[in-house]
């Protein structure tokens, strides 16, 4: 007997199962190289073995021994294709280097020419038999490498528009009773999705379809109509589902155009799936970043003078940065406050976007530090920050939409047993092991961003809807569908739902968390115009008031099956008034606050994201707490984290069991970005060395035995129509100091550098 799905919680939609969950089980989920091509040839890419230089010249005649092989694309013969902007400068690239374009060589593993072959198996063999020559020039890698340049990032980039400050941090710090002052280090870390960079291209005419795993279906159809220099219109961009992104589909890729001209050139479609490693360096990744943190406070632990400096790595090319320091200066209550953020320039591929971008970086520096400054207190880490929590943020005094960061601590601590621990380092073990235990917090920026939606609804019931967002595995099929089941309704079963083409209604780019709260916000809009139309048919002169919006439908929902019967709208009477059997409403949602331009940036594929920090009036984070417990052998010093425990508020939960799922992979990631993940350079040559998943470190089930995620109900009406914060990028946040606080309080010794291993360790 099947037990009946538990009711939600307040201000939590129902745990309904997956609405793609049969398909993905069952291997139907078609992905962007799963997509069938009319007799197709095959791409293999050839790469850079230096990262700084210029290509001497080729040599082919091996290569073109291959049989099969059609084609070998170099800069001597490549299309051309125009430049581009940086998504994060406007533009919709992930870099402005652009490979194929001359001789000369900006970082490792640069595309520098693209085999073209009968089967994929040709196309690879042919690419190994290519030899190149070069003129290899000494690159700089990274952090003291020689010939870096250094420059504030406030004017380079239009990501980075301000260096929060307020009182006077010099004064303030001089006059704290307890001061701290301490560096930390986030290493270089790949994205890794399951889904490799594939990109398959075919025309049909003057009409290009591109078959890629995208987060942004408009931005790459209009970065890739600008490149090649044709009509948006002629392009097409289809990816249903997304095998993972993470922030590395988010953006234009540089190979998207070069496969789109070739195929062109050749009047063939073309298929590329690219290898393993070759995507640590066509993709982004999350760049090495360093930290000084200055801590003030009085002896009741309350913040007089907070200072955070960062700086990260960008290439030559690129001023991309993340600059976290807008969240770590708003978090906690302090009159005087400083911050700097500076741009490292290197011989590598340009970074980008990865899960939780200036988060998890900047907060691992800032909760660390907290809970140094905890220790010299000699209070309870989590009492410091009851000291310290505010209604409002203290550079521009905007009050939050709502807060619970305190409740989430609570709960958390509750939950995982906070009070039980010896506050002293090294009093806790098991036998032969260490336990420590640590804490920290979360917070991730409220963000939104317009979205158009088509909603159809028949006379029985059937719902269509449409809009190109994107399933990058989050859960985005089921919550539209759950929002417009609750809207109009109609059982959740009668609801199809259509994302991931670029000829849908357009929808924002799959991050900033925004993508729940902007999609379902324009597909509650639309569903209300239909409903607004079914209500005049039958009522021309009632309005849809709040008491309609519950009654209207077929009767299927808690709400309409509480309604009296005399109450609700029966849609067999509206359509017959209607004159129809089908009722069908477009709509485009803009968040309050966004530019005047952002409905037609929308359709032209620039993200207009906006909140947060950048809310007019408040400011709207998401929050949550994060308790570890690790465990550290004396004599071997293997590092364990056999519970990991997180309560999150997010605003409304659509779906408590899709969240579930993201907030416990956010948690595991957390912990393996401080465990487990680094990209290791070689500083000689600026090239990666573990670029395969042998040697990048990623966590098993053995290494998290022990993950909860609590759910805190938490209203917000200041956001938007779903009441959605976003929580996709809450939990790898902070997660990282909290592992580094655990290891302190079993050890005794502070790590500030990441990834730990257990050569970090001393017992």
């Amino acid at each position: 007997m099947t037990a009946a799905a538990p009711e939600p919680k307040a201000n939590m939609g129902r745990p309904v199962p997956r609405y793609d969950a049969v398909v993905k089980v069952t291997g139907r989920a078609t992905y962007g190289s799963d997509m069938p091509l009319d007799n197709p040839a095959y791409a293999f890419l050839v790469t850079s073995a230096i990262a700084r230089g210029r290509i001497d010249g080729f040599d082919l005649a091996g290569a073109n021994r291959v049989r099969g092989v059609i084609d070998i694309v170099t800069h001597e013969n490549a299309p051309k294709l125009k430049e581009s902007k940086l998504f994060s400068n406007g533009g919709y690239a992930g870099t402005t280097i652009q490979p194929l374009k001359s001789a000369d060589i900006s970082h490792d593993g640069e595309i520098i020419a693209v085999v073209i072959a009968e089967s994929y198996e040709a196309a690879r063999e042919a690419a190994n038999r290519v030899k190149v020559s070069y003129a290899a020039a000494t690159p700089s890698a990274t952090f003291d490498s020689p010939g870096t340049t250094t420059a504030a990032a406030k004017g380079q980039s239009s990501q980075f528009k301000e260096d929060p400050k307020v009182g006077d941090f010099a004064k303030g710090f001089n006059e704290a009773e307890v001061k701290l002052t301490a560096s930390y280090d986030t290493p270089t870390q790949h994205h890794n999705p399951m889904e490799l960079f594939s990109t398959s291209c075919a025309w049909m005419g003057d009409n290009l379809v591109i078959y890629e795993p995208s987060q942004y279906v408009y931005g790459l159809k209009n970065g890739v109509a600008e490149q090649l220099g044709i009509d948006a219109d002629k392009v097409r961009v289809v990816n249903p589902y997304v095998g993972g992104g993470f922030g590395s589909r988010g953006s234009m890729t540089p190979r998207t155009a070069i496969i789109a001209g070739i195929a062109k050139r050749l009047n063939r479609p073309i298929k590329l799936v690219p290898t393993r490693d070759q995507g640590f360096t066509i993709a982004t990744y999350r760049a090495e970043t360093r930290h000084e943190i200055k801590l003030g406070a009085s002896r009741d632990g309350k913040l007089v003078a907070l200072r955070h400096e960062g700086a990260e790595v960008s290439s030559r090319a690129d001023p991309y940065c993340v600059g976290g320091t807008k969240t770590t200066t708003r978090l906690y209550a302090c009159p005087n406050v400083d911050s700097l953020v500076s741009i490292v320039r290197a011989d590598r591929n340009t970074p980008g976007f990865m899960r939780s971008p200036p988060e998890v970086p900047y907060l691992f520096a800032l909760e660390s530090a907290m809970d140094e400054l905890a220790v010299k207190l000699n209070m309870d880490p989590v009492e410091l920050r009851r000291i310290n929590d505010t209604t409002n943020e203290p550079i521009g005094g905007k009050p939050y939409t709502s807060r619970s960061l305190m409740a989430c601590f609570d709960e958390a601590a509750k939950a995982f047993g906070w009070a039980q621990r010896s506050a002293a380092p090294k009093s806790m073990s098991d036998g032969d092991w260490l336990i420590g235990y640590g804490c920290a917090a979360t917070c991730y920026p409220t963000q939104m961003a317009p979205a158009a939606a088509r909603v159809r609804l028949q006379r029985d019931g059937r719902t269509r809807v449409e809009i190109a967002g994107h399933e990058i595995g989050t859960g985005a099929y089921t919550i539209l569908a759950q929002t417009a089941a609750e809207r109009l309704g109609v059982p959740l079963e009668k609801v199809a739902v259509f994302v991931g083409d670029s000829d849908l209604p357009p929808g924002p780019v799959a991050g900033g968390s925004n993508s729940t709260a902007s999609t379902c916000s324009a597909v509650m809009m639309v569903c209300d115009q239909v409903r607004q139309r079914l209500l005049k048919a039958v009522m021309p002169n009632k309005s849809l008031t709040d008491k309609a919006k519950e009654t209207i439908g077929l009767g299927q929902t808690p709400a309409t099956k509480a309604a009296k019967s005399s109450e609700a709208i029966d849609l067999e009477k509206a359509f017959d008034a209607l004159g129809t059997g089908l009722i069908e409403e477009y709509g485009e949602w803009k968040p309050e606050g966004a530019p005047m331009d952002s409905l037609r940036a929308m359709h032209a594929g620039h993200a207009r994201l906006v909140g947060g920090a950048s809310m007019k009036d408040k400011i709207a984070y998401a929050f949550g707490a994060e308790f570890v417990e690790v465990r550290i052998n004396r004599f071997t010093h293997e590092i364990r984290a056999p519970r990991l425990v997180g309560a999150f508020a997010a605003g409304r939960i659509m779906n408590p069991r899709t969240a579930r799922s993201q907030l416990m992979g956010g948690l595991i990631w957390g912990m393996s970005s401080a465990l487990l993940e680094a990209t290791e350079i070689d500083q000689r040559t600026a090239r990666y060395v573990n670029d395969n998943f042998a040697d990048y470190l990623v966590p098993v089930n053995a290494d998290v035995p022990g993950v909860e995620v609590i759910l805190l109900s938490e209203q917000d009406d200041h956001i938007n129509p779903a009441g959605a914060k976003g929580l996709g990028e809450l939990a790898n946040v902070g997660t990282n100091a909290a592992i580094c606080n655990a290891i302190y309080h079993a050890t005794g010794q502070r790590i500030r550098k990441l990834p730990v291993r257990l050569e970090n360790i001393e017992v």
